[in-house]
């Protein structure tokens, strides 16, 4: 699917304790389709990675932050997980804003493992078909999401998945989906 997302600008919107895996990944599969990712956080410099939660797993360049930029920059959003990563970000209040605004946009969203908590804090998922790391279920049943188990789901514009397991299908869908609202617009279409 090489040259698929040319030209297309992907926000990943991470913070320090980011999965790393779950970040480059999917950075990758995306920059091999032909996106530019773009690393967008709370503070200027770097974030720190983790491996399991719990083991250091080196840095990321910061390269845009969040206060700073604009739906409109971008025709798609990745949220990685790992623990500590979402729940800094649902802290804050741009970051909050930033996923709504994704999310009510119609541009595409994607989440994997805990970072659906970031889509719950900005109050996007009533009704939606999602799924995600166990532990984070309840709270999207708690704000209106009907959960499912399964590897990758898709509902409207956002795509979720459950763990670092299933990244080989989540890395797949997000290139199609992405791929697809890029056709969309690029057919007069809105995403």
């Amino acid at each position: 699917m090489a040259g698929v997302l040319a030209g297309r600008r992907v926000a990943i919107l991470a913070a320090d304790g980011v999965e790393r895996v779950e970040l480059e990944q999917p950075r990758q599969a995306l920059e091999d389709a032909g996106a530019r990712t773009v690393v967008v956080s709370l503070a200027s410099g770097e974030i720190q990675a983790r491996d399991h939660d719990l083991e250091a797993a080196g840095t990321f360049a910061v390269e845009e932050l969040v206060d700073a930029v604009s739906v409109d920059d971008f025709e798609a959003l990745l949220l990685p997980g790992g623990t500590v990563n979402p729940d800094k970000l649902r802290m804050e209040p741009a970051a909050v804003r930033f996923v709504r605004n994704f999310v009510r946009s119609g541009k595409p969203v994607a989440s994997i493992c805990h970072g659906p908590w970031n889509l719950v804090e900005a109050d996007v998922v009533r009704g939606c078909r999602l799924t995600s790391w166990p532990s984070v279920r309840t709270d999207l049943r708690n704000a209106g999401a009907e959960v499912v188990d399964e590897e990758v789901v898709t509902d409207a514009n956002i795509t979720t998945s459950r763990s670092p397991e299933d990244l080989p299908a989540f890395c797949e869908r997000i290139v199609q989906e992405y791929a697809r609202a890029a056709r969309a617009v690029g057919a007069g279409g809105r995403t």
